[in-house]
Formats: structure tokens, C-alpha cells, sequence
């Protein structure tokens, strides 16, 4: 293990950082435990599976949610237990709690590290600042660059306020201005290392039902993405024996429902077979809500004002959803981050192809809708 060398006469000379090298050695030793206690419990057979410790993930992790819990309590960081479809039981070290959705047991989750550095917001900070004798503002921006959008200068200002919020960032002064220093790229990029420590992976939920089931599901599912895009090579072992067996089972089921062809040893999804899907999704869930709710679901178009209550959010296979509440019907439109604090207040925007901008009028109560 190169933990000491022999230096003749019965004598060692210890490895340089030995205390560090056994520490990390015992904390390890104690994660395969846990790991091996939790797929006990869950009676998961992984005898012989690989199982692999990332306290620093280096590359992307798509499989089934085993187990979240915390690797330190006091800092609040957390870990998943990944059943990958790699064949490898995987422990990740996620970050703070708030730095990732919470997800249930048993969805399918992507997990992809991030690579975080002073972005070109930063640069232009600190050129607009050196140009203007260490002071940034909207104002300042725009004159520095007529092209610019105050909207887009705007997203300079919640950089900065997210730096200063972090007690290392610029000064914000009286009239409005910030004083940008010198070093101020140096300073992004010490904000950009917290950041990734403090949340150092990116999650993206596929699919919260079971994949077994999403072989028939009539709606968009992560599998129809797999199949189209040919990346995802699942080992047949494990997760990954499941997801090889799902995957053969929806290609079988797209060509009987005419969604795609097999012809020749050759599948091929038709032309527009994933809209089709949507649209299928969207009209059960919706024909269900409208039973639940007691008015009828009218679609929202491209273009047109959507404006309402924002009632709740609706999880579907195909995407999230808001559900808009108006005073004959309901209707339901792709769902912003934003949209979750504003729950039960009036809400309007236009529906383009990148989503609505929403504006927010005075909050009352919405329908409660189980």
C-alpha cells in the first residue's frame, strides 16, 4: 500500500500524509458498510457488483435512487446511493441538501458533476468596472455596451449579489453602484470553487415510476430518449439488466402502437412519435383533472396569453406542469422553478417555445387540488 519505506535496519520511514491516507481509508471502509447494509435491506442481490465510492464524481451516473442520507450531519451534506446502470452500486457525495431536488426511492435519476469557473458575466464586470474606475451599475453597462438589454445587464446585478451574499463579493453603494476590485476575477473564481464544493453535482430526475412500468407507459418516457439517442449502453447485470429488459420491451410496444418501425432487424421511431406521446400524456392527466377538479382542461397555444391562478404543480413523464386556474377552466403549461413560491398567487405571460415569462399579481388562496 505504500504506507511506509523500508530503509534497512529494521526501520521505516512513514508516507508523507500517513494520518491523512488512514483517515480516508476508515471513512472508506465505513461507506461500503453502510452500502452493503441498506441494499440488505432492501434485499437487493449485488453479490460481485463493482461498488464505487465518489466523493468527488468525475464523470456522469444515470440509475435507481437506493438510498439518501447524510455523510455529515453538521455541514449538511449529503450522499445517494446510485444503482447504476453501469452495473456499479454507486455512493455520491451531492452536497448540501438544498443543492438538489429531493427525489423518492426507486426513481431514476441522471447525476453529472459541474465544472464551475468565473463565467463571462464576471469578465464583463470587471472590464465595465476598470473602465469606469472600479464602479459598476445597469447605467454604466448599458453606455459601455448599447447592444445590451437591461434585462441582461440585470443578470449581471444578481451575480454580484449572489457573491456578496456569499461575504466575499463587491460592495454595493449608496446610490445603487458597485465597487468592483481589482481582483474581483480572482474572487469569482474562489465564489465559483464554494459553489462546486458546496454543490458539486447537477441531478436531473428521468422518472419517478418504476422502470418495469414505463415499458408500456403511454407518454414520452427517458427510455424512448435512450432508444433515439443510442448512448446509454447498460450493462446486463444489476439496474442495468432491468433497463436492457425495459428497453427491448418499449421498442416492442412503440412498434405495435404504429409509433415506430422494426423492419429488417432495424427500429426506427417514426416521425413525430414523441409529440404524439405527449399530447397522449397530456390529454389522460388532463381528462383526470378536470374530473377531480370539476372544469374543463383547454390547451394552451403557442402565442397566446395564459393567465390564471397558479393552482399547483402536475409531474408527468413528459415534464412538470403548472396548473393555471381560470374562472371557466384550467389549463396547463410547462413549469418554472420560479412558479414554486408563487403557488396560489394570479399570474400572466405569453407561451413561446422557451416558456413564459410570468408576471405576478396580488396572491389569494387557489383550489386545493389532491
Amino acid at each position: 500500500m505504500d504506507l511506509a519505506e523500508d530503509i534497512g535496519g529494521g526501520r521505516y520511514r512513514l508516507a508523507a500524509g500517513l494520518e491523512d491516507t488512514l483517515r480516508r481509508m476508515g471513512e472508506r471502509g465505513d461507506i461500503v458498510r453502510l452500502m452493503q447494509r441498506e441494499l440488505s435491506a432492501r434485499r437487493l442481490d449485488r453479490a460481485g457488483v463493482e461498488q464505487v465510492v465518489s466523493t468527488n464524481l468525475s464523470e456522469p451516473i444515470v440509475g435507481r435512487v437506493i438510498h439518501r442520507g447524510f455523510s455529515d450531519e453538521h455541514r449538511d451534506r449529503h450522499f445517494l446511493m446510485i444503482d447504476g446502470t453501469d452495473g456499479r452500486v454507486h455512493y455520491v457525495d451531492v452536497g448540501r441538501g438544498d443543492g438538489t431536488p429531493g427525489v423518492p426511492e426507486g426513481a431514476t435519476v441522471r447525476i453529472e458533476p459541474k465544472r464551475l469557473s468565473a463565467t463571462q458575466a464576471d469578465r464583463t464586470v470587471a472590464a465595465i468596472a476598470h473602465a469606469n474606475g472600479g464602479r459598476y451599475s445597469v447605467d454604466l453597462h448599458l453606455a459601455h455596451d448599447p447592444n445590451a438589454s437591461e434585462a441582461f445587464a440585470t443578470s449581471h446585478v444578481r451575480r454580484l449579489e449572489a457573491m456578496r451574499r456569499d461575504g466575499n463579493g463587491p460592495e454595493r453603494l449608496p446610490d445603487g453602484s458597485w465597487a468592483v476590485a481589482d481582483n474581483h476575477l480572482a474572487k469569482a473564481e474562489a465564489f465559483a470553487h464554494r459553489q462546486q464544493r458546496n454543490r458539486p453535482v447537477t441531478l436531473s430526475v428521468l422518472s419517478r415510476t418504476p422502470v418495469a412500468e414505463l415499458a408500456s407507459r403511454d407518454a414520452p418516457t427517458w427510455l424512448d430518449r435512450a432508444i433515439e439517442g443510442s448512448a446509454l449502453a447498460p450493462r446486463d447485470v444489476g439496474f442495468g439488466r432491468e433497463v436492457r429488459t425495459a428497453l427491448a420491451a418499449r421498442r416492442q410496444w412503440l412498434i405495435e402502437q404504429r409509433l415506430a418501425t422494426g423492419e429488417h432487424g432495424t427500429f426506427r421511431m417514426r416521425d413525430g412519435a414523441v409529440e404524439t406521446l405527449r399530447e397522449r400524456e397530456l390529454r389522460g392527466a388532463a381528462a383526470g383533472l378536470a374530473d377531480r377538479f370539476g372544469k374543463p382542461f383547454e390547451p394552451a397555444r403557442m402565442g397566446e396569453r395564459v393567465e390564471g391562478v397558479i393552482a399547483r404543480r402536475v409531474d408527468l413523464e413528459s415534464g412538470s406542469y403548472a396548473l393555471v386556474e381560470r374562472s371557466r377552466d384550467f389549463t396547463l403549461v410547462p413549469w418554472r422553478d420560479v412558479l414554486e413560491r408563487n403557488i396560489g398567487k394570479s399570474a400572466s405571460g405569453i407561451l413561446r417555445s422557451d416558456g413564459i415569462n410570468w408576471q405576478f399579481g396580488r396572491g389569494r388562496s387557489g383550489p386545493t387540488i389532491g
